[in-house]
């Protein structure tokens, strides 16, 4: 290939990338200057089941002419751009969605941080990105995979805020030999990923800042979460109808975004859910009543989400505390595919990847009388300890879908209804996480033949062809009543 762009413009780099769109990386790898053998040899590597490289190189390789490198500069210096490489998937409903976080540069521990966001070496790389983005099918061979986009991309100011900050409370910990507590979950839309097969492999000293504690080496990276946002309104340049929580970015002068909204939901304390219903003009006391009334408390009129929320993965979940201090509901997680889950490594996990990188607004009201009352709100995220437990749960579960499930027909004693009993792991069985019923309507196809229930969609197909009931993750009631703070409780 004739290998023609100007390295100082961003606008050349461009044009060359999207003599891309519409090629696969074995068009890619065929049209390099390269011998036959290795272009064979190549497409079998990749395409390997086991295979831990990424496809980016491909690109930045035999399309760019540069090898793959960890510079600290931006992989265009000249003309202040990054590239990257990146998948997108599309739902079975139609929806497009970022296929996972974008690592932009390692963190390191043995070098002291810079403490200034817009000198630090990451600033450098994610201030101007050359996207590049490809569909992922699993079900087709990686060098198959058809490259559709390419889209120059800077974080727009009210972005850029949020990751300066975000960026700090990373640092902030790394500085205070506390990385061994960094997690995905504790900031907005930049995150600290763990990098690594497994956690024993990558682990490395502190160095610089505390040589005597270990951590997990991880990188920064833009959470899942916000590169589906970027896909859909920066890329496919879709509608964004999502309301925003920020009025302006001078909101985020005085203090964090986190604080922000913590302090408008605090602003209300004291006050009865049916006093917020009249003061926002609500009429239903639906069990969406109490999330609804959260987002009217931010300033949010739909019901939906928040854009700043829907870019950093965070949750609203209303609680509601009974008089006895006990707390009903379970929190759930999307349903699982069990031939997915049955061979899915737990960092590479759907799962995974949602607990470790999700947050949590909690809105608590407690019971007095008829009435709820607010007592407050609490930004969430697992810790890594807890991370852990959840794992155990996570890997035993497993164990039994890899094993096969056994479902037994159970009638009661009076003959006229039955249940279908399995044996999953029961809810006290782990202190974090339990697996139960994700569908409203029970649905089987036992061994035998025999069917239970008349609504397929509500099934999904076991390893071995028999048909369960869906099923979903749940944390444990009794854990998230645990993570509150005191005064939400009393």
């Amino acid at each position: 290939m004739n290998i023609n762009y100007d390295e100082r413009d961003p606008v050349s780099i461009k044009k060359y990338g999207e003599k891309l769109i519409g090629s696969t990386f074995t068009d890619v790898i065929r049209e390099a200057e390269i011998s036959y053998e290795l272009k064979q040899e190549t497409v079998e590597k990749v395409n390997k089941p086991g295979y831990k490289g990424g496809v980016g190189h491909l690109i930045e390789k035999y399309h760019f002419g540069y090898e793959l490198n960890s510079n600290q500069e931006a992989d265009f210096p000249e003309a202040g751009v990054e590239l990257k490489v990146t998948p997108y998937e599309i739902g079975k409903r139609g929806g497009y969605s970022a296929g996972e976080r974008l690592v932009i540069s390692m963190i390191s521990y043995e070098k002291p941080v810079e403490k200034d966001f817009y000198l630090s070496h990451l600033h450098n790389k994610l201030n101007l990105s050359l996207l590049i983005h490809y569909l992922r099918n699993r079900s087709l061979p990686r060098t198959a995979y058809p490259i559709d986009y390419v889209t120059l991309f800077s974080p727009p100011e009210e972005d850029m805020k949020i990751i300066e900050q975000d960026y700090e409370k990373i640092i902030s910990k790394v500085k205070d030999g506390r990385a061994h507590e960094l997690s995905e979950g504790d900031t907005m839309y930049l995150g600290a990923c763990t990098k690594g097969s497994n956690a024993e492999k990558s682990t490395v000293p502190q160095k610089y800042y505390a040589q005597e504690l270990k951590a997990r080496k991880r990188a920064f990276c833009f959470k899942q979460s916000y590169m589906t946002h970027v896909l859909n309104k920066y890329v496919l340049k879709k509608i964004d109808t999502y309301e925003s929580i920020l009025n302006d970015t001078q909101d985020l002068e005085e203090q964090s975004f986190e604080d922000l909204i913590v302090d408008r939901i605090n602003a209300h304390r004291g006050k009865t859910d049916e006093k917020l219903m009249k003061e926002f003009g609500l009429n239903s006391r639906s069990k969406r009543l109490w999330s609804s009334l959260a987002y009217r408390m931010l300033g949010v009129k739909s019901n939906n989400s928040a854009e700043e929320f829907e870019k950093a993965n965070i949750e609203v979940k209303a609680i509601r505390i009974e008089e006895n201090k006990s707390m009903r509901e379970s929190i759930s997680f999307p349903s699982i595919s069990f031939k997915e889950f049955a061979y899915q490594e737990w960092e590479e996990s759907d799962f995974f990847n949602d607990l470790s990188s999700k947050r949590y607004l909690f809105v608590v009201f407690k019971k007095k009388g008829d009435k709820y009352v607010l007592k407050g709100s609490q930004l969430w995220n697992i810790s890594n300890e807890d991370l852990e437990s959840a794992r155990d749960g996570w890997m035993k579960i497993q164990e039994v879908v890899r094993q096969g499930i056994h479902l037994e027909k159970k009638h009661s004693k009076n003959g006229k209804t039955f249940s279908i009993e399995n044996n999953f792991p029961e809810k006290s069985a782990n202190r974090v996480i339990h697996i139960r019923p994700h569908a409203s309507k029970r649905y089987y196809e036992l061994g035998d033949g025999e069917i239970i229930g008349k609504d397929r969609k509500c099934g999904d197909e076991l390893p071995d062809g028999r048909v369960m009931t869906k099923q979903s993750f749940w944390l444990n009631n009794t854990y998230i009543l645990n993570q509150l703070d005191d005064d939400l409780k009393e």
